[in-house]
């Protein structure tokens, strides 16, 4: 049986799909996305904390909390990017649904390809998965490299994929003053979306800096450094532009 690496584990996540959540966080992330306040999960390396586990071992664990979900919650797979870890996560949703449990995979989708070996792997994971939390961190590609290190071609063809076959999908947008902000990107963000069957919600996730520690512990240079929160008005803005209100 496959093990995953994982980074942490949260047993009521309240903000992680719908009802209560029973929350894990994996290792291992391509991107750097320059406002990320868990870097401590990029590396792919077992680091201090982290443990090899199995899909038995996950569910053993997380079913303790099963009478806190109600009909709504479930397990919510995070990370780091839980897609470099397919293999894992197919085992654990299939566990899951022998259980009965509800499946939501929270993703950048950056690892996403149509091409063999991994788009199989991709659709045998889907069959599994309930919900879908696409985080879409930029919509200019440019922007995107430079705030995350990678294009975002990836993330719009999985966003795409997805449409195409009807899995249910929440879109997350961390708003970031004088970076994604612009009206202008907010509308092409909205139009992208707009082209989608299946998206269920749009969440406007305000920028903060409460990882910034996590930066320094590791020896790193905060890129973001007085980039301010945005206010309610600013998120509220977003909103209306992003959900058409």
């Amino acid at each position: 049986m496959t093990k995953g690496l994982i980074h942490s584990l949260e047993s009521f996540g309240s903000v992680d799909g719908p009802g209560i959540r029973y929350v894990v966080f994996m290792k291992g992330c391509r991107m750097r996305c320059r406002f990320c306040h868990n870097p401590d999960t990029w590396e792919t390396g077992e680091g201090k904390g982290d443990q090899w586990l199995t899909a038995d071992e996950l569910m053993e664990r997380a079913l303790r909390f099963r009478s806190y979900w109600g009909k709504r919650g479930g397990i919510t797979v995070s990370g780091g990017e839980p897609l470099l870890q397919i293999d894992f996560l197919t085992e654990l949703f299939q566990r899951a649904r022998q259980e009965g449990v509800s499946t939501t995979l929270d993703t950048a989708a950056q690892p996403f390809t149509r091409e063999q070996p991994f788009f199989g792997k991709f659709e045998r994971l889907m069959d599994l998965t309930d919900l879908v939390l696409l985080d879409i961190k930029h919509i200019d590609q440019e922007r995107h490299r430079w705030l995350t290190g990678h294009t975002n071609d990836r993330i719009i063809d999985c966003a795409r994929y997805l449409s195409e076959r009807g899995t249910r999908v929440w879109i997350r947008h961390v708003l970031v003053p004088g970076v994604n902000d612009q009206e202008e990107y907010l509308e092409r963000t909205a139009e992208l979306v707009r082209g989608l069957s299946n998206v269920e919600r749009i969440e406007v996730l305000p920028y903060h800096t409460l990882g910034t520690f996590k930066w320094r512990e590791l020896g790193l240079d905060y890129p973001l450094e007085g980039t301010p929160t945005p206010t309610k008005e600013q998120v509220e803005r977003a909103e209306s532009i992003l959900c058409g209100k």
